[in-house]
This record gives structure tokens, C-alpha cells and sequence, in this order.
């Protein structure tokens, strides 16, 4: 099935300054939001403390919880409501691990029902300790990096077939972010000049599709990341899961049209580069939309009808297939002729 008719010559790397201009704005965006917020909020599963979910079987008010939770010494950092408000759901957070596992449940409920006069139903209790949520961090950390890393290497060897440079340098880098995290400098501080130093390595040794992948592939983290700062939503563990996932997405697609370009470099080799790449991106552009227009659909089922519980999961998916999509048309493949134009 196509969407678009054979022949179509859209001129996409033409509009690279503009596309940049925005690109950049986003990402400013974002990193200013970031710092202004000191970093994503944080779930559970990162900060640590206790999260409980409790349903009533009518609507309560929130000073009301918090006055049941106050009687049972549970300290409620927030109160909000979760899901439709005719639920009668709420989500409850603490700073602090509880200790006292042993018929929790039954306290919280037994509390909230003496201040609020509804009964309450505990759908779920879920605590995380300081330490343990500060290693889930790093871990985080880490598993964006090294996938970043790994796919320098697998892009290398498959279009520059470079293997064994790529797979030298992806050590060294490894190696050397191993050591620094033995000395306890700051993980945030230590990946993002990992990144930045990966990024001057492979332009050295000129890993041009390595490197407008991974370009693209920061582009779209940093600003899924933003978006969730901007709209104070919880980064958890399924939210790391859906930046992978966003990761993989991201790149299929930009190797989908680096494929094409690969291809056309070989038969066009007398055209410029702008017009082989226009070219590549527009006979990938039927399958672009196909694949992203469908994604998009479950992805808007999932945000729509999911539920609650994969809200956030769902909301990151969907902002990341859309910036995905945009980045391997309007990021990875102009920074090619960048590359031609540094080389000139």
C-alpha cells in the first residue's frame, strides 16, 4: 500500500535550518525545564518512600484523606485523584519507606474510614527504600547509555563496516565511564560527558551514520524527558522502559532511510548529496507514514483506554513516535550532509 505516488520530490533537507531551528528550541525547552524543576519528579521506584492506591466507594475529600492517614502515622506527601473522578480512586505518597509491612493495608483502610466515613478499599501497596531507588537510578542511567553505545557499534559495522574501530572506541568509552563511577563522581554528570565525549570520538573517526543516528536518538530522549517535566508528570521504571522502547522505534526508522541512502549514493553517485538524500527520505516516506500511522493508533488506544495505570507509559510512547518519526526525516539525514559539507 502507498500512501504517497512514486516520484514525489519533497524537499526535506532544504527545510534542515528550519527543522534545526525547532529542534534546538525543544531541546532548550527542555533542558531549561529540567533544571528549573531540578530533574524529572521522580516515582517511587526512583525517590523511594511508599505509594498506596485506594478506592471509596464515594467521593471523599482530599484534606479528609489526609487527616486518616495522619491517625495511622502516614504523613501523605501528595494526595491526587487517580483515573476518572467517578472512580473515587486516589493515589497516596510518602517520603518514607513504611517498616511496618505486616497488616497495612488493613490499618490504612481502618483510618481512612474513620475520618472520612466512606468505606475504602487498598487496591495496591508499593514501597521502594532510598537506596534501592537511588541504584534503580543509575541502573536507569546506565541501560540508556550502553544501549546508545551499542547501537554506535551496530550502525558502524553495518553501513561503514567499521567493526572493529567502532567496537575499540565503544570499550574505551565503557571502560573509562566504569572507572570515573568507581570514584563516585555524580551519574547524571558523568553520562552526559560520556555522551558529549562519544560524540566528539565518533566524528574523529568519522562514524558519519553512527553519529546522526545518535544524534537523532538524544534528540528524541531529551525531549520525551522535557515534555514530562513540562507537564509534571512521574519518570518511573515503565517510563525508562518506554524511552528504550522509543529508542528502538527511533532507530528502525533512521535505518529504514539510511538504507535507501546507502543505496542511492551507489546508483546517483553524480548527483549532489542534498538530491540523493531528498530522494531516499521521499521513497521512504510511504512506508514513514504507514509505520508510524499505525503505531500511533495503538499507541492513542493505549493513552485513551488503558486505564490509569499505563497513562504515562502510553503518553511517553506517544510523544516519542511522533519526535521519532521527525528526527529521521529532519535530524539523522541532514546531519550526513553536514557531514560532506565539514569533509569539503
Amino acid at each position: 500500500m502507498q500512501f504517497i505516488k512514486p516520484g514525489i520530490n519533497i524537499d526535506f533537507v532544504g527545510k534542515r535550518k528550519i527543522a534545526f531551528t525547532i529542534s534546538l528550541l525543544l531541546i532548550a525547552v527542555s533542558i531549561v525545564t529540567l533544571i528549573v524543576n531540578q530533574g524529572p519528579r521522580y516515582g517511587i521506584d526512583f525517590a523511594g518512600g511508599t505509594l498506596v492506591q485506594v478506592k471509596f466507594a464515594k467521593a471523599v475529600t482530599i484534606d479528609r484523606i489526609k487527616s486518616g492517614l495522619e491517625t495511622i502515622d502516614m504523613t501523605a506527601s501528595a494526595v491526587q485523584q487517580f483515573g476518572h473522578a467517578a472512580d473515587h480512586e486516589y493515589l497516596i505518597r510518602t517520603d518514607t519507606a513504611t517498616t511496618a509491612v505486616e497488616g497495612l493495608a488493613e490499618r490504612i483502610e481502618t483510618g481512612l474510614k474513620a475520618s472520612t466515613g466512606v468505606d475504602a478499599e487498598t487496591r495496591r501497596v508499593e514501597m521502594v527504600g532510598p537506596q534501592v531507588g537511588k541504584d534503580l537510578r543509575e541502573k536507569a542511567l546506565f541501560a540508556m547509555f550502553y544501549s546508545l553505545l551499542f547501537i554506535t557499534v551496530y550502525i558502524s559495522g553495518r553501513f561503514e563496516m567499521k567493526w572493529g574501530k567502532s567496537a575499540i572506541v565503544a570499550a574505551a568509552i565503557m571502560g573509562a565511564v566504569y572507572l570515573l563511577s568507581l570514584f563516585n563522581v555524580s551519574i547524571p554528570f558523568l553520562m552526559l560527558a560520556a555522551l558529549i565525549v562519544s560524540l566528539v570520538v565518533f566524528w574523529f573517526f568519522e562514524f558519519k551514520y553512527a553519529m546522526g543516528a545518535i544524534v537523532a536518538l538524544i534528540h528524541d530522549v531529551t525531549i520525551t524527558v522535557g515534555v514530562f517535566s513540562i507537564f509534571d508528570k512521574e519518570f518511573t521504571l515503565p517510563i525508562v522502559a518506554a524511552l528504550l522502547t522509543i529508542i528502538g522505534y527511533s532507530l528502525n526508522d533512521t535505518i529504514i532511510v539510511f538504507d535507501r541512502i546507502r543505496e542511492n549514493l551507489r546508483k546517483y553517485h553524480k548527483e549532489p548529496m542534498m538530491t540523493i538524500l531528498n530522494k531516499s527520505v521521499n521513497e521512504t516516506l510511504s512506508r514513514t507514514i504507514l509505520t508510524s500511522g499505525t503505531t500511533l493508533i495503538v499507541v492513542i488506544a493505549l493513552f485513551v483506554l488503558g486505564g490509569g495505570i499505563i497513562h504515562d507509559f502510553s503518553f511517553a510512547l506517544l510523544v516519542g513516535v511522533m519526535v521519532g518519526t521527525y528526527s529521521s526525516v529532519y535530524v539523522a539525514s541532514p546531519i550526513l550532509l553536514a557531514w560532506q559539507n565539514r569533509r569539503k
